[in-house]
């Protein structure tokens, strides 16, 4: 009996033994390796950090870019264009200047008396000043008479039978235009020249006779 016992305690005592050496040991080596591998880890997430902040850190810097140059854009087109609804609405005193200087010299009884031509001159001296005073401003009336119709610049209100001028030819200027630096104020309302018709088709059927013959 004491024989089996002692021999079932080596046994364990072998089997446990065995245990022992079957067990991996943990070296200093592979704790190393496991300690590079976190810091390796560590500094490749904090790259992707700095590289994240540095895009960030560009963008905010072209959109204050941007922000800087629309800021610039829009101060100077409020100084160069600031007083464009002023300037259009001071174009109505010349306008109306104009319509007083027709009624006068429309009226029977001011034709030809000394104090029609008083008020006429003074009209025209008060004319002149005010576009001078525009054109300091670099507000400057548009050179329509005798020019091809340019939709940039002219509004034509009719057509006018003309045979002595190529048709599209502003030949009569109903309400002066104006520009302002390089943009469009208002344009100028004018009536545009056409062949006569009536003519052109006696000329179209002469034309045909004469082939006939």
């Amino acid at each position: 009996m004491e024989k089996e016992q002692n021999q079932n305690l080596e046994n364990n005592t072998h089997e446990n033994g065995d245990d022992k050496k079957a067990a991996p040991e943990t070296t200093n080596q592979d704790y190393g390796n496991n300690q590079e591998t976190k810091e390796e880890s560590k500094e490749d997430s904090f790259e992707k950090k700095i590289l994240e902040l540095e895009d960030k850190l560009a963008r905010t810097f072209a959109e204050m870019e941007n922000q800087r140059r629309r800021f610039e854009k829009e101060k100077d087109e409020a100084f160069e264009y600031g007083g464009f609804s002023f300037a259009k609405e001071a174009l109505s005193l010349l306008d109306n200047l104009e319509r007083s200087k027709k009624i006068l010299e429309n009226d029977d009884t001011l034709k030809n008396s000394d104090a029609l031509k008083k008020t006429l001159e003074h009209f025209d001296i008060i004319n002149k000043d005010m576009i001078s005073i525009f054109s300091k401003n670099n507000i400057n009336p548009i050179d329509s008479l005798n020019k091809k119709l340019d939709p940039n610049l002219h509004q034509a209100m009719m057509e006018i039978e003309d045979d002595n001028k190529e048709p599209g030819t502003i030949v009569q200027e109903i309400q002066k235009g104006f520009t302002i630096k390089d943009r469009l104020l208002r344009p100028s309302l004018v009536g545009v020249s056409k062949k006569n018709e009536n003519k052109s088709e006696k000329n179209v059927e002469n034309k045909e006779d004469s082939d006939k013959k």
